[in-house]
């Protein structure tokens, strides 16, 4: 089935374009871990930390540069936004992503819980993790 298309975003709204299909890293996640995290697969441009759920921030390689010691809480340089909602226009997820050098934008409801993220493919044409169909129905 073909992405959705970031030119078709118009009409839909950003629970319509959401990459549910993510991983998060646990509040206790170190450094260390962040950076084993990343190395484990060339898509992972960005690392999200949840304590139980609830969004805590997000890192991407860049915000680990000059953080030397592996052992360090990655809370302490974990960044907090932006982050969009999933009623949000699915323009706004685009547009937050493409704001972005990793192009994702986490998605988090009104309690703080993380349900996934607005990513934007390599060619900036589509939305990862996402179906043309899905958004149809």
């Amino acid at each position: 089935m073909p992405r959705i298309r970031i030119d078709e975003a118009g009409e839909l709204t950003v629970a319509d374009i959401i990459h549910a299909k993510f991983s998060a890293l646990p509040a206790t996640a170190t450094i260390g871990e962040v950076r084993d995290w990343f190395a484990a697969s060339t898509s992972r441009r960005q690392a999200f930390v949840a304590d139980d759920g609830r969004y805590v921030g997000s890192l991407t390689p860049q915000d680990l540069e000059g953080a030397d010691d592996p052992a360090r809480p990655a809370v302490e340089v974990a960044q907090g936004g932006p982050t969009v909602s999933p009623g949000a226009p699915a323009t706004e997820g685009r547009d937050l992503a493409l704001l972005t050098d990793s192009r994702r934008v986490p998605v988090v409801d009104a309690e703080g819980i993380l349900l996934g993220v607005v990513a934007v493919t390599d060619d900036m044409q589509s939305f990862c993790g996402t179906s043309s169909n899905a958004a149809r129905r």
